[in-house]
């Protein structure tokens, strides 16, 4: 038993905070063999697990990643509630566009899932967690799936949600779809308009004067949820400029991430 035990310590230890390939054999699609051209997730395993897992997709408008405050911050706030986290380090426009974004969260999900009892997670207890334009890579998997790479739940944090005027974030949708894109695909990734009883529940947060992103973006997401009768909360501050993350220099917002706590653990997903 203990040397069971001492085996599965050890093997813990080796992933966490490792980066794992998400296509070992080379990514379908790929440009190039640069460091953007390889998505990747770098894996943080909590030291006392509660058995769910969320796939963290940094902000950046689709062109950087905020992998820090929107990605290692995030992961660390997760394992601190016994939950696994797994930083997506997906590719990027202008040099990539749709649907290589979402094909990269898809995988992502569908490794984590696929590989859950090695992770020490429930196969159903598998999150995503967005931030910016993170946020609507994350609504985009939460509202176009399949079996595999369903989320069993979504937190939205003052995400881009729609590709449409006059609430879109332009260069989100620029580096994502280009400059011209076709409009029913504009449509389709407009996220608020696939949203069906199918959506994973979902918690939302973002700030009514953000100047980046529209707090419109959240709220349509919202009021779509409740019209298709999908489990949602949200929370909108007053105050609070984009690019927030967990908010802890900001006296007031960064209680936002207290209520999020409360959210995951009625629902039975963190601690």
């Amino acid at each position: 038993m203990l040397l069971r035990l001492a085996a599965f310590l050890i093997a813990t230890a080796a992933l966490a905070q490792k980066i794992e390939l998400l296509y070992p054999n080379g990514a379908p699609g790929a440009l190039g063999d640069a460091d953007e051209d390889k998505p990747s997730i770098t894996i943080y395993l909590p030291e006392k697990p509660f058995g769910a897992g969320v796939v963290v997709c940094p902000g950046g408008g689709y062109q950087h990643l905020a992998i820090d405050h929107e990605g290692k911050q995030i992961a660390e706030w997760l394992n601190a509630r016994g939950v696994a986290a797994f930083v997506l380090k997906y590719r990027l426009g202008p040099k990539y566009h749709h649907p290589v974004e979402m094909n990269d969260a898809q995988q992502a999900i569908r490794t984590v899932r696929k590989r859950a009892q090695e992770f020490g997670i429930a196969p159903n207890k598998i999150g995503v967690w967005g931030f910016s334009a993170g946020g609507h890579l994350a609504a985009t998997v939460s509202t176009h799936f399949d079996a595999d790479t369903r989320p069993d739940f979504s937190i939205l944090s003052y995400a881009v949600i729609t590709m449409k005027p006059p609430f879109v974030h332009r260069g989100s949708r620029q580096n994502l779809l280009g400059a011209t894109p076709d409009e029913a695909l504009v449509e389709n990734l407009s996220n608020e308009t696939q949203i069906t009883g199918q959506t994973p529940p979902t918690f939302l947060f973002s700030t009514v004067d953000d100047t980046a992103v529209p707090v419109e973006n959240s709220v349509q997401y919202f009021l779509a949820l409740r019209r298709a009768q999908v489990t949602a909360e949200m929370h909108l501050y007053e105050k609070g400029r984009h690019g927030l993350g967990l908010a802890q220099a900001d006296p007031i917002v960064k209680t936002w991430p207290d209520h999020l706590a409360a959210w995951l653990r009625i629902h039975g997903w963190s601690r």
